[in-house]
């Protein structure tokens, strides 16, 4: 096993400072899922930084007008908006397929979590599969070549340490025979996306894509209301500025070119357990969602969901 990959930040670090000083212009960048909480943060700093910044967002008015106050408060004009719905394939594909020229930055942000019942999505799938993983699976497919031909790319993927509640269970993807579990089903999904990005980084690191996931911490966003930000611990919450942090830094930073297929935590690589950590805080990735052969064969699943 390769060493962990340690940086100069931490937890307290903010989205500004773990790129400080970088340079991104002519840099172009996608970030689903940015209306609000850290995909704000996240298209905040990049624009900062100078890149060529595109809102995918759901509500396109909603993301209008994050633009417009993104674009004053960074002195950067191109910042764009289009629809991109992650839980709605037709969508995906669409903003896909009018994607013209080199993507060298995609952030896949959005997400939903810990639906109270059970709902189907994406080709019948449960829903948090479908969003989380499916959605995001699909843009990543359809954007494969824009990334390929930017000469050095990056692919973020926002998982969660909530992936520690539950691998990909191949068997009963769909809760068709197991009850329905609201943590479980959520854990499952972001553990699909860490797979997603130790598969994706292994087929297309040669051609300069590399994909890392992360955990960015308990924010009380609007996607951890009712759940982990508000009931975190005082001392292991975070801003949203923190909570970007490693997002941005996967993102951009010079510190993290030529790294893949890893997981990270409080801007740092975290460490492989087999079983999930009991203190709060603890920096920990699942064993089960960096395996390789679990990442072929979801990757592989997909492909045939998708077809």
């Amino acid at each position: 096993m390769s060493e962990l990959f340690r940086s100069p930040f931490d937890r307290h670090s903010t989205a500004s400072e773990v790129i400080d000083g970088a340079d991104l212009s002519g840099k172009r960048a996608v970030i689903t899922g940015a209306t609000s909480g850290i995909g704000v943060e996240t298209a905040r700093a990049l624009a900062a930084a100078g890149a060529d910044v595109t809102l995918a967002v759901r509500r396109p008015d909603a993301g209008e007008q994050v633009a417009a106050d993104l674009r004053t408060r960074t002195g950067n004009d191109a910042i764009h908006v289009a629809r991109v719905d992650v839980a709605d394939l037709d969508s995906v594909n669409a903003f896909a397929a009018g994607w013209a020229g080199p993507l060298h930055i995609l952030v896949n942000n959005a997400g939903i979590m810990m639906l109270p019942d059970l709902e189907r999505g994406m080709r019948g799938h449960e829903q948090q599969f479908a969003t989380n993983y499916l959605g995001h699976f699909a843009l990543a497919l359809g954007l494969h070549d824009a990334l390929a031909d930017a000469g050095g790319a990056r692919m973020v993927i926002v998982s969660s340490a909530g992936h520690l509640f539950s691998p990909v269970v191949f068997d009963d993807l769909d809760y068709r025979f197991r009850p329905y579990d609201a943590l479980g089903a959520y854990g499952q999904s972001k553990t699909a996306e860490v797979l997603l990005a130790v598969e994706a980084d292994r087929r297309w690191s040669s051609e300069g894509i590399r994909a890392n996931a992360l955990h960015p911490g308990a924010i009380a966003t609007n996607l951890q209301r009712h759940t982990g930000g508000l009931k975190t611990p005082e001392p292991y919450r975070k801003t949203i500025e923190q909570g970007a942090a490693t997002s941005v830094f996967l993102a951009a930073s010079p510190l993290a070119e030529g790294i893949g297929g890893r997981y990270f935590e409080d801007v740092n690589e975290a460490p492989q357990v087999i079983s999930r950590p009991t203190d709060f805080g603890v920096p920990a990735v699942a064993t089960y969602a960096l395996d390789a052969a679990n990442a072929e064969r979801l990757w592989d699943l997909g492909l045939d969901i998708l077809r």
